[in-house]
């Protein structure tokens, strides 16, 4: 049953892929859906993209391994998107953009956008990469098989209907799937909770710092405020999070979103979270990441774990195909496009940047398959990305809204962004080992070069010239 349930998804989602494909005749079409979101497509699109494999294989993980405190990878996720409804969503939908560093060459002008966009296609990478290796994982405990397979397949059918329909494909796969996820995670936390026999038992078989909250022996304040700072800052500033608020068609729209999106991810949070402290009732000895796809299989009646096992799976490819998407149109517009405009003066045609686009998004598909072969581990790749992305970008983003009364200017932030990410990709080498700087450096390196980003963009500011006017100036109107 499982096997052609998700046959029947795969040809589904490549269906769609394929309707997709034949109204694709502009740009705009492939990259922001024409901008014609409304309220119900947009929040269901952010939550497909939100809810995916570290929201559900990797936090039941954190669940299953830590207790309530896991929820905290969603929760402050919520923390960052109130932020950005308050201060910026309205404004990033009225700029009229396409991808997040055309609003750092809107903010700082000059070569930013380049440099900003090979850091973000850098560190996307990596989260690609995390949601292969969660399909893979759902796959392999239902179906028991060749892991690489597994991955491989699922790899391959988000790249095909990613790259047949772009932005268009990807908001309608993600309305479908977010209706069949809401209704499986709930379904999943209900029934997990009674084959468990209720909060009590849990309570008697669990250890108590399990439901220690908002932080334990596990986890602490510290961890917290590097979460904090390395996973929802990139709620306030994501590149797949502002590729929904662009294909929205009004700021309202977006800005309504945002907050619908955030207010939901609050009971799912602790409902994923409990899924996982189940697993650890039932199955104490099975990986922490095997704990979501182990209560679907064990834990759910016939034919009801279908539908929550389709639910999984449509959580983690709907992430991955909008990060695929937002991968491939960063390196065609942002990387490609304006060096074809340096060399002779005008872009690519509308046709040729399509090409383009779809051979990008194959390419990253691929490249970011090697990444979750070569790793096989969900929440380690999606924080690598996460934390070269937000020490690279998202200061040098949420000042730039400020950048005339804080007097910022582009060297700032091209040191910011290339010293920033570049202390996390060098703190992953071997030289940084031997080094043995971790002992220099108390905190994460993420961490560390988020607080870098924001001490250059000042000092390279100051030290390096006179501001020139910015095109963004108030953050909460029409620039």
């Amino acid at each position: 049953m499982f096997i052609s349930m998700v046959a029947f998804y795969f040809a589904l989602m490549i269906g769609i892929g394929l309707l997709s494909w034949r109204r694709i005749k502009r740009i705009d079409s492939f990259f922001v859906a024409d901008r014609r979101g409304n309220t119900v497509f947009i929040t269901g699109s952010l939550l497909a993209t939100i809810i995916g494999g570290s929201s559900t294989v990797g936090m039941a993980g954190r669940g299953f391994a830590w207790g309530l405190v896991g929820a905290w990878w969603m929760l402050v996720g919520v923390a960052g998107l109130i932020l950005l409804y308050f201060l910026f969503a309205k404004t990033i939908r009225n700029c009229g953009l396409f991808t997040l560093p055309e609003l750092l060459e809107k903010q700082y002008g000059g070569s930013v956008k380049l440099v900003a966009s090979l850091v973000i296609v850098w560190a996307w990478l990596g989260v690609i990469g995390g949601q292969i290796v969660a399909a893979g994982k759902i796959l392999n405990t239902l179906m028991p098989g060749s892991l690489t397979l597994l991955m491989t397949v699922s790899a391959m059918v988000f790249i095909a209907y990613t790259s047949l329909g772009g932005q268009i494909s990807v908001i309608r796969t993600d309305a479908v799937q977010s209706a069949i996820m809401i209704a499986g995670i709930g379904v999943c936390a209900l029934f997990s909770l009674q084959q468990t026999g209720g909060f009590a038992v849990m309570q008697s078989r669990l250890p108590a710092d399990f439901f220690s909250f908002p932080v334990n022996s596990s986890f602490s304040g510290q961890t917290l405020l590097e979460w904090s700072v390395l996973i929802g800052s990139a709620y306030l500033v994501g590149p797949d999070i502002y590729s929904r608020l662009f294909s929205a068609r009004d700021g309202t729209t977006a800005q309504r979103s945002v907050l619908l999106t955030a207010l939901t991810m609050i009971p799912f949070a602790f409902a994923i979270t409990l899924i996982g402290m189940t697993a650890r009732v039932l199955a104490p000895s099975i990986p922490a990441e095997e704990a979501f796809p182990y209560m679907i299989k064990a834990g759910l009646p016939h034919g009801i774990n279908a539908l929550v096992m389709a639910a999984l799976l449509c959580a983690v490819m709907s992430s991955a195909d909008t990060v695929l998407l937002t991968t491939g149109t960063i390196f065609s517009m942002d990387v490609i496009n304006d060096i074809v405009r340096r060399v002779r003066g005008t872009g690519l045609s509308e046709h040729s940047l399509l090409t383009v686009s779809r051979l990008a998004l194959i390419f990253f598909g691929l490249l970011a398959l090697g990444f979750a072969l070569r790793f096989r581990e969900v929440i380690g790749l999606l924080l690598f990305g996460y934390s070269i992305y937000t020490a690279g970008l998202v200061i040098p983003v949420v000042l730039g809204f400020y950048r005339e009364k804080l007097k910022l200017n582009i060297r700032g932030a091209m040191a910011a962004v290339v010293g920033g990410g570049g202390w996390v990709i060098l703190s992953k080498t071997v030289l940084f080992s031997r080094l043995e700087l971790t002992k220099i450096v108390p905190v994460s390196a993420g961490f560390s070069g988020f607080l870098l980003s924001l001490v250059l963009l000042f000092l390279g500011s100051y030290l390096f010239g006179r501001h020139t006017r910015s095109g963004l100036n108030d953050p909460r109107g029409t620039p």
